[in-house]
């Protein structure tokens, strides 16, 4: 019996996140395993395209959205945003009848999706990838423990508690809705995962490249991805210094973009690193593979708050797909994948000297890294894959609707 979805997103491909990359991950695989997917992004997919748009095999119905002249005022935007929302997917829902509304984070597409459900009979699913609240932390435009703070803490649980089941990306969000009173029947952990035929393993540097980028003779060091505050990039400029007084021949590749730009090559010009680092800016996603290639070590130094406690990335276990070597810090996040000194090393978040300790200990053990990068690429292939994780949300589906999904 054919199962049918109707999905609630908040941006999509094209745009290029981590967020839109798992979605298109999970579409896909739900599609092979023969369900009929639909997708409906809220007016925060801000890519300029039409009200129906085919990308790379998935159709999207966007949601239009004209703000008045008080749709700027914080509370009355989220609340004109959610009604935009509401007002589209009941349009798109009457035509495709589907089985299941399933919302995926943030919070504002739980409410929009009850209430169409409501409306239509149609049992809801929400998937929480980040608490809204911890992101806004994160962003600046909230404090942990604040009335915002707490007042979308309060939606979250509310909308936790309203729908007929939950899923999250990790078991740090679980336990957290846990403690809120949430049945631990009504969740279900859908990990990250990473598609394995996606990366090739042990792939050499491309030397016109590392020449290009002045690397020649040099130990890369890098990290690739979105700059945001969280990822503990300047605690990673702050190392720097240890590194090269004991390695002189290491360099430092920041490849991407975000808020943090700016900071970040203030800080290099104010720690004098201007000649052992080298921001690329964004570039084209299918590039990106080759920056991946040249690196000897990759580094996650994230900050320790309830965000990176809590929450898994993706970029870790796309690291060790490819059978690359990697220091994190011990955030909750990175615990649940990484095995210290097996699947990687974990330093002491927010602690340079650590940070600077454990990457000239993973350079100095070459003698093992051939037994790291194997034991990466088989946590991934074991336990990691998108058809595993995937294939999760068949109870899921199959409990709130009585049909066995195929």
């Amino acid at each position: 019996m054919t199962m049918r979805i109707l999905h609630v997103l908040d941006h999509s491909i094209p745009l290029h996140s981590g967020y839109t990359f798992r979605t298109a991950a999970i579409l896909r695989e739900q599609r092979k395993l023969g369900w009929d997917t639909h997708h409906v992004t809220s007016v925060k997919h801000t890519e300029p395209g039409p009200a129906v748009e085919e990308v790379d095999g998935l159709v999207f119905h966007r949601t239009p959205w004209s703000p008045g002249a008080f749709d700027n005022v914080p509370v009355l935007r989220e609340r004109a945003q959610m009604r935009a929302l509401s007002q589209r997917l009941l349009e798109v829902a009457r035509k495709v009848k589907p089985d299941v509304l399933h919302a995926h984070s943030p919070v504002l597409n739980a409410f929009p999706a009850l209430k169409v459900g409501r409306e239509l009979g149609i049992p809801v699913v929400y998937e929480i990838r980040a608490f809204w609240e911890d992101a806004a932390v994160d962003h600046g435009t909230t404090t942990e423990g604040s009335l915002r703070y707490r007042a979308t803490r309060a939606m979250e649980t509310r909308a936790v508690h309203q729908v007929d089941a939950v899923t999250t990306i990790c078991e740090g969000l679980r336990a957290d809705l846990l403690g809120r009173g949430v049945a631990p029947g009504k969740i279900t952990v859908i990990p990250n995962a990473v598609d394995i035929d996606n990366f090739a393993f042990g792939v050499a540097g491309d030397e016109a490249l590392r020449a290009e980028l002045g690397f020649a003779g040099k130990r890369v060091l890098g990290f690739i991805g979105s700059f945001y505050a969280y990822e503990g990039l300047d605690l990673l400029l702050r190392a720097l210094p240890s590194i090269l007084q004991k390695a002189p021949d290491v360099a430092l590749l920041l490849t991407g973009g975000g808020p943090q730009d700016a900071n970040l090559r203030q800080l290099v010009q104010e720690l004098g690193l201007q000649a052992s680092v080298k921001f690329t800016g964004r570039v084209p996603h299918a590039d990106v593979q080759r920056y991946y290639n040249l690196v000897d070590v990759l580094a996650y130094p994230r900050h320790s708050m309830r965000l990176t406690d809590l929450v898994t990335p993706l970029k870790p276990l796309e690291a060790m797909a490819q059978g690359r070597l990697l220091v994190a810090s011990d955030v909750g996040g990175h615990r649940e994948l990484i095995r210290d000194g097996e699947t990687g090393m974990l330093f002491r978040a927010g602690d340079v000297d650590d940070l600077a300790r454990s990457v000239l200990q993973l350079l100095d053990m070459q003698e093992r890294w051939p037994a790291l990068r194997a034991a990466g690429r088989r946590f991934v292939e074991r336990e990691r894959n998108w058809t595993a994780s995937v294939a999760r949300y068949r109870d899921v589906y199959g409990a709130l609707t009585g049909k066995v999904a195929a």
